[in-house]
């Protein structure tokens, strides 16, 4: 049975997340605070920490860097709990080592098992998951993003901000809307590449920009992958009914993943 750390100070977050774990077979535990939380890391030695940053007594970024510098703890993975969304930390948390996000203001119970399988799953695959990583790193190694027009239309300010900090590495020329109209205009004024386009949007929804890309002869061939918080069989099937290249469920699929999905499609575009 997989071992599951909470800390989480808000007491109807926390036991939602203790029942939903539970109730899934996880063994599972829930620190209130921080210096708490840090404790039961070393005794429990969780598969899995799922911690939030504002705590008392001990923050959730104190205890990464003090987990970062004990070796018997050191590669436990973490998921962190917030609503912070600033870049500086992000940075920050991706440095020690932080696995994913769950932002606090769009709590989905769902998602956190989600996230949770996929983190538990992925290391348990750690040896095939070498064997892909040495496949991905030759592709990327010869396909470039540089100077490519990625363009992001995503209304949530915590996952744009790590998209951002991620794809200004591969020097891509990286366009954000966070909502459909200006997107539009966007899309037309830039012709990019590729489009990674939200259901889930103020204004008109993904659906309904798809449908308008695609009807429009300027830009309807621009490759577009569409993105969702939970994967419904029906949104797959509706986004490639409707010319979709890719459906991803952002709570499966890490940045990297998404990154070598932007460059798969981008050249398989061009190679046609």
């Amino acid at each position: 049975m997989k071992k599951i750390l909470i800390i989480e100070d808000d007491v109807f977050l926390g036991d939602v997340l203790l029942q939903k774990l539970k109730k899934e077979y996880f063994d599972t535990e829930l620190a209130r605070d921080g210096a708490e939380g840090f404790d039961k890391i070393k005794s429990f030695k969780p598969d899995l920490i799922l911690l939030d940053i504002i705590l008392p007594h001990m923050n959730g970024y104190e205890i990464l860097e003090a987990k970062f510098k004990d070796s018997s703890i050191k590669d436990i993975p973490v998921i962190i709990i917030s609503n912070s969304g600033q870049p500086v930390e992000i940075s920050r948390a991706l440095n020690l080592g932080v696995k994913d996000y769950l932002v606090k203001a769009q709590f989905d119970p769902e998602e956190v098992m989600i996230k949770v399988r996929s983190q538990l799953r992925k290391d348990e695959d750690s040896e095939n998951e070498q064997s892909e990583n040495s496949v991905v790193t030759k592709t990327s190694h010869n396909s470039s993003l540089e100077g490519k027009k990625i363009m992001w239309i995503e209304d949530d300010k915590f996952l744009n901000d790590i998209v951002a900090r991620k794809l200004a590495a591969t020097k891509c020329v990286f366009l954000q809307a966070s909502e459909g109209e200006k997107a539009i205009a966007m899309i037309s004024e830039n012709i990019p590449d590729i489009i990674l386009l939200d259901i889930v949007l103020p204004g008109i929804d993904g659906f309904e920009i798809l449908k308008r890309i695609k009807s429009d002869p300027k830009i309807q061939k621009i490759p577009v992958i569409m993105l969702s918080n939970l994967g419904q069989s029906e949104n797959n099937d509706k986004s490639e009914g409707m010319g979709a290249v890719k459906f991803l469920v952002k709570a499966a699929v890490t940045l990297d993943e998404i990154i070598e999905e932007i460059k798969a499609v981008i050249f398989e575009h061009q190679a046609k």
